[in-house]
């Protein structure tokens, strides 16, 4: 589309504004705020530009509406939207782009926060990595703590540093150097720092980046980077995907961007927390009838990183209604239940992947036959430990696991 013809398209305006208010806005930025009819921003924004703004200010209600109705109702006249920042990095023009077509909209950036704190410090932004702590767990961080990491997390309030640096102490990480960035771009810019386990900075701008610099002691609990993690890394009562088959089922289940698994019969939860550990954009929905290992599951997945995890308490198949179609299926405890194998089956997509594991005679035969009828793949497992006999050291078996993976046509 023409550049000309694009403009005129262009009924919403999003500017991006950052600590220095006014200062930081160029000629355009200030003429289409002043052009604009209404105005949409938090009240610190409006205020920021009352001295030239001419339009009806409206600030976002609370609770914030996600659907952006306010906006979408006033479509074709002259809208602004103010944000911080960079709007489509953890902003809200990413939430409009989901409701307005891009040539809709005309979108004059600012340095997102995440920009500013890495020019500080002198940080290539494409050796670092970088979470969005802002009104989402904490435990959200601990995949990324690594050895020598550097990460810069968002935050969400003048509370946050102190339980980052808890929470480091609590998991060896305690050497670490945090540096808080507060108020980045305006006039009471400051930085200071500290190590994790000495934590004891006050009166922390809620406005926030903070920047961590991993140092891991001997006991850090550092989540491996390939799939198969050791299962002392997993509360567990025994009911849990022992890590080589555990490997070999994710695998065979071959996650993919953005796709959701149900984890059937998920015992400790290890192999929807390790679906969900391949990307952050992976979901898993736990499928378990025993309560005390559903509350597991969701303990689990916190202290590995993945918080947003769903557990459903109940047994299949009655627990599978009403879930969202699952990308793929693992079928690991209950299988051989009346009518688990069907719905499974019946609820996966067109292309979804299943893959169910068998220790037990009776699943077996269920998977044999199901090779038999659908095709698929069959595959026996046999992992064998070297352990003490009396002065020596013999193989010890285990179990045997057959598995049976299939994609439906």
């Amino acid at each position: 589309m023409p550049a000309e013809r694009q403009s005129r398209a262009a009924w919403l305006t999003v500017v991006g504004i950052g600590e220095d208010g006014l200062a930081g806005l160029g000629d355009e930025a200030k003429q289409r705020i002043a052009q604009a009819e209404i105005i949409f921003g938090g009240k610190r924004h409006l205020a920021l530009v009352a001295a030239f703004a001419k339009g009806e200010p409206r600030p976002w209600p609370v609770p914030f509406d996600a659907e952006m109705a306010d906006v979408l109702a006033l479509a074709g006249r002259r809208v602004c939207v103010l944000a911080s920042g960079d709007p489509f990095f953890h902003g809200v023009g990413a939430t409009l782009a989901r409701k307005v077509k891009a040539q809709e909209m005309h979108v004059i950036p600012a340095p997102s926060a995440v920009s500013l704190a890495a020019a500080r410090l002198g940080w290539a932004l494409q050796d670092i990595e970088i979470v969005s702590l802002h009104g989402r767990p904490l435990d959200l961080i601990r995949p990324l703590l690594q050895p020598n990491a550097r990460i810069l997390a968002l935050t969400s309030d003048a509370e946050a540093p102190a339980a980052v640096a808890r929470l480091l102490t609590e998991l060896d990480f305690g050497a670490s150097r945090l540096t808080i960035l507060e108020a980045l771009g305006g006039p009471n810019e400051n930085l200071r720092s500290a190590r994790a386990d000495a934590f004891d900075l006050e009166y922390i701008n809620p406005l926030n980046v903070l920047a961590v610099e991993i140092e891991s002691g001997p006991d850090a609990r550092v989540l491996p980077l390939t799939s198969g993690l050791a299962d002392h890394l997993f509360d567990h009562d025994g009911q849990i995907t022992k890590r080589e088959i555990r490997a070999i089922t994710l695998s065979a289940l071959a996650p993919k961007r953005g796709e959701l698994l149900w984890d059937i019969g998920a015992g400790s939860g290890s192999i929807g927390i390790e679906w969900m550990l391949a990307h952050p954009s992976m979901r898993t929905i736990a499928i378990e009838a025993d309560p005390i290992r559903a509350a597991r599951i969701g303990r689990n997945a916190a202290a590995c990183g993945v918080p947003g995890l769903a557990v459903v308490e109940g047994s299949a198949p009655k627990a599978l209604a009403r879930l969202d179609t699952p990308d793929a299926i693992f079928i690991g405890g209950g299988g051989s239940d009346a009518g688990v194998l069907n719905a499974a089956i019946k609820a996966l997509r067109p292309g979804g992947r299943l893959v169910a594991n068998a220790v037990t005679l009776e699943m077996e035969t269920l998977l044999l036959a199901r090779h038999v009828s659908l095709g698929g793949d069959l595959t026996r497992i046999a992992i064998s430990r070297a352990s003490p006999v009396g002065a020596m050291q013999a193989w010890r078996p285990a179990m045997p696991v057959t598995q049976w993976s299939w994609v439906k046509p």
